[in-house]
Parts: C-alpha cells; sequence; structure tokens
C-alpha cells in the first residue's frame, strides 16, 4: 500500500508545485497535515486528509470553501484536490494566525477580535447551504456523550438531558452557519487586505448551523490562548449592539458557551487516552475555567448543578488517570 508521502509525491508530480521546496506546518488534532510549498515568493499549501481517518472530508471542505467565498468572505482558494485520496492545493492567505500575531503585539487585540466579529456577523446575514447539518439541542445534548465516555467515564444521562433542556430553554433555534473551530489559531491575520478580506478562514470542514453566537463563543472561550475578560465584554457588547440583540441574549452565548468546552473536556480525553495524545490534556484547566466561567450565569444554574454533579475536576490526579 502506498504511504501517504508517497500519494503526495504523486498528486503533486501531476502539478506546477512538484518541485517546490516543502516546509511542515503544525496541525490539528484531526490526521490531516499540512505542507507550505515555495518557490521564491510564490506559496501554496498541501491539505492531506487521509479519507479512513476522518468523519470529514476534504470535500466537504471544498463545498464549504466556495459558499464562504461567493459569500464574500476569504476561504482559501482550491488549486488542485482528489477526493479520493484526500490531498488538495489551497492558496497561502499568509503566514500570520491571529495567535502568532498577537504574541508578539497584543495591542492589537481589539482590533483583530473586531475583525473577526465582522465575520461573524457577516455570516449570520447569509442563508446556511440546505445541506449543512443543524445543531438543535437534542443534536448538543448528543455531542457531549463524548465527555461521559472518555473524560467521566459515566453514563451521563442527567448531564445530557440538562444540556439539551437548557438549549431548548435558551439556543433552541439554528439558524446560522457557525465555522465551529472559529478561533485564534485557525484565523490568518491578513493587514494589508481591508474589510471581510483582512481575515483568513481555516478549518472550518466541520461546519455546521448553529445557534446565532456559536463561533463567537469558541472565539472568546478560546481553549489554546487565554482572552482577557475586558476584551470579552468588549467584544460581546460590540456583537450584541451591532445584531440588534438584547442584553438578554447573554443567556444564549453563556448557553452555546458551556455546551461547546463540555464537548471538548471529553475531546481532549478522547485524544489523550485513545490516540496517545497526552498533550490535549496541558490545556484541561482553561477548558474547565472557560466552562466554569459561562456555567456562572444565573440562566444555567440547573445545568451547572448537573455539572457538577457528574463531572470531575480536572485535578492532576484526574489528569493522569486519562493519560495513555
Amino acid at each position: 500500500m502506498q504511504t501517504r508521502d508517497g500519494l503526495v509525491d504523486a498528486f503533486l508530480a501531476q502539478t506546477p508545485w512538484a518541485d517546490w521546496a516543502r516546509t511542515p506546518l503544525a496541525g490539528d488534532a484531526s490526521s490531516r497535515r499540512y505542507i507550505r510549498l515555495t518557490s521564491g515568493d510564490a506559496a501554496v499549501i498541501i491539505m492531506d486528509a487521509p479519507p479512513a481517518a476522518n468523519a470529514t472530508t476534504t470535500s466537504q471542505f471544498a463545498d464549504i470553501a466556495h459558499y464562504l467565498a461567493n459569500a464574500g468572505l476569504c476561504p482559501p482558494e482550491i488549486h488542485a484536490h482528489d477526493p479520493k485520496t484526500g490531498i488538495m492545493v489551497i492558496s497561502d492567505l499568509g503566514p500570520h494566525d491571529f495567535a502568532g500575531w498577537l504574541n508578539s503585539r497584543p495591542q492589537d487585540a481589539a482590533l483583530l477580535y473586531r475583525a473577526a466579529t465582522d465575520v461573524i456577523l457577516h455570516l449570520q446575514s447569509c442563508d446556511p447551504p440546505a445541506a449543512l447539518a443543524q445543531m438543535t439541542p437534542d443534536i448538543g445534548a448528543t455531542m457531549i456523550q463524548v465527555t461521559c465516555d472518555y473524560y467521566a467515564r459515566c453514563q451521563g444521562d442527567d448531564l445530557r438531558q440538562a444540556v439539551n433542556e437548557t438549549m431548548q430553554e435558551l439556543a433552541p433555534v439554528a439558524d446560522t452557519v457557525a465555522l465551529r473551530d472559529y478561533h485564534a489559531e485557525n484565523l490568518i491575520w491578513r493587514p494589508q487586505h481591508s474589510s471581510l478580506a483582512r481575515v483568513g478562514l481555516l478549518d472550518f470542514q466541520d461546519a455546521f448551523v448553529a445557534p446565532k453566537g456559536y463561533d463567537l463563543m469558541s472565539l472568546l472561550r478560546d481553549v489554546r490562548r487565554d482572552v482577557e475578560p475586558a476584551l470579552t465584554e468588549m467584544v460581546i457588547d460590540d456583537y450584541l449592539t451591532r445584531s440588534g440583540l438584547p442584553m438578554s441574549f447573554r443567556a444564549q452565548l453563556a448557553c452555546l458557551g458551556a455546551q461547546r468546552n463540555l464537548r471538548i473536556l471529553g475531546v481532549f480525553a478522547y485524544l489523550a487516552k485513545a490516540k496517545n495524545k497526552p498533550r490535549y490534556l496541558d490545556l484541561m484547566d482553561r477548558v474547565w475555567r472557560n466552562l466554569q466561567a459561562d456555567l456562572a450565569h444565573p440562566a444555567l444554574e440547573a445545568l451547572r448543578h448537573a455539572v457538577d454533579n457528574t463531572l470531575p475536576v480536572p485535578t492532576t490526579a484526574h489528569l493522569q488517570s486519562l493519560r495513555p
């Protein structure tokens, strides 16, 4: 059987990029990998996503990229694509993700987060693709089963019911495209461009239709970097003002943030235990803090009690038990 490197070599042999220099890039939690191809000042990106190892496919990435481009946003352009092998060549949106840019220029945080909010608000004005799955309250509750299985090792009926009921009350309507992994490492800052083109979009193949605010909470409750509380409050206030939404909408945001981080606890536990990636355990404290910040909203009292009664705190001892 041909190796992934062999498949990439064979794919590139039929393209203009066969002899370009290759530089591996940091990957994500999936089995996808990325390689930057360069020749002089020109650059493109190889995305290598083994079909058998991914629930989503490069075809889904291509479909969402096409939708986003038609909506006036800035996903990578797809230059070449083989859906059978899960290999594609996409445009290089630039070298600076939000996280890297802000590490050296923290004074730009308000500028970048407002630009990211511009994209979210624009997506709210676009009709979702008919084929996208919807995050209903039932689906939102089902999505946290991974946490019951791998983080808490319990059946979790009460917790799933609490998530379902909280979403039914506070976030029942899925009406907006959510890119899902909308955070600082997946957003490319392009200061040489203007308006929506300043924000390059990556890692959106798992997009679905969710209640308004899902991606905003993905951005602000970032599990890989701390977002200052003052910045979080400023961005939420700006989002509510520009959306024309009342202050009471903060309950929906808290609900979505809590649901998301409940799921991430389980995904990271799964990656650590089942996929031998214990580095994800280093992020658990921040995930837990993010979860607690949203559970502190008075409207989430019932869900907070369910979490307290079901999930262990990520103590050193508990995290050690999740190691492979």
